[in-house]
């Protein structure tokens, strides 16, 4: 079975503190930290055990994961195993890189945001091209706020070509035509995040190939489903694995609706959907297709 697991555990606390961050905000204490560390060790124990299977793994914490020594602990372990074809974490890239080292980046992969105001623009370009240097595969993305625009045109003016640069539309923010041509400039894919897309009813493959697994081995199809399946552990969520359409109104998120058949993103990000690679990086004009005007076009509140 080809299954995609995407896993957050309990761990919430970050090193920064974006006022824009969706994500939830506290300060871990010691206990809370020792229950999130045991919780990832079990999910990467069951992960590399499962050798009848092929498993592809994204990492998703509510916090900062890889400041955590168990986190990267986890991708190293994950990447050497022959069944695991891909294992990648959303990071705000604040921890050192040289653990790469021990991973097989044949497997290994970030998905990395900057966040102006969180740390010096000098330092994360940096820490990029450490990756680079290493071999990492890794994507760089910032949200499409309008103070960060100079921000993002740095960044892609300085990162390798061969390096996405992403733009996530900020959570609540219509774009004018004009703002959002400023945006699609630096992410010709833009138009896939710039209004959520209509999901009720329609085919996704959240449910069937790709699950989601919280701290205590709980299934649900994605994060935001709270409806369950099962548990991993027991193995009770493979019984419930089936073709189902989506029960929400709207998709806002990358992480779930990338994973919508109703839209072509399997194919633009062939090879790279965990870690956000679109399959032609280097061609921008192919990645502005017909494809994604015809997303906008789904999307809601597009005409």
């Amino acid at each position: 079975m080809d299954l995609t697991l995407l896993y957050r555990g309990p761990l919430a606390s970050c090193d920064y503190a974006c006022p824009y961050c969706p994500f939830a905000k506290r300060r871990d204490t010691p206990a809370q930290l020792r229950a999130d560390r045991a919780a990832l060790e079990r999910f990467t124990h069951w992960a590399k055990a499962q050798r009848g299977d092929r498993l592809s793994v994204l990492f998703t914490p509510w916090g900062e994961g890889l400041v955590r020594s168990w986190y990267r602990r986890a991708l190293v372990e994950l990447s050497h195993e022959p069944h695991v074809e891909r294992v990648a974490i959303q990071t705000n890239l604040s921890c050192r890189t040289d653990w790469l080292a021990e991973a097989d980046l044949d497997t290994v992969a970030l998905w990395c945001t900057y966040h102006p105001g969180q740390t010096p623009y000098d330092r994360f370009l940096a820490k990029t091209r450490q990756l680079a240097e290493r071999g990492v595969r890794f994507s760089v993305g910032v949200v499409g706020l309008t103070g960060h625009l100079e921000d993002a045109r740095r960044l892609r003016a300085e990162l390798p070509a061969e390096v996405y640069l992403w733009v996530n539309a900020a959570e609540g923010h219509t774009y004018t035509d004009d703002e959002a041509a400023r945006w699609t400039a630096l992410d010709p894919l833009f138009a896939y995040s710039r209004h959520p897309h209509r999901s009720a009813g329609m085919p996704c493959r959240t449910g069937e190939s790709v699950i989601s697994v919280d701290g205590e081995g709980t299934v649900r199809r994605c994060h935001f489903v709270r409806s369950e399946l099962g548990n991993l552990y027991d193995g009770s969520y493979r019984r419930a694995l089936e073709p189902r359409p989506c029960p929400l109104t709207v998709c806002d998120c990358h992480i779930g609706y990338v994973h919508l058949e109703t839209l072509p993103l399997y194919d633009v990000f062939a090879g790279g959907v965990l870690e956000r690679i679109p399959s032609s990086v280097t061609n921008p004009a192919q990645m502005a297709s017909p494809t994604a005007v015809a997303a906008s076009a789904r999307a809601v509140g597009a005409t």
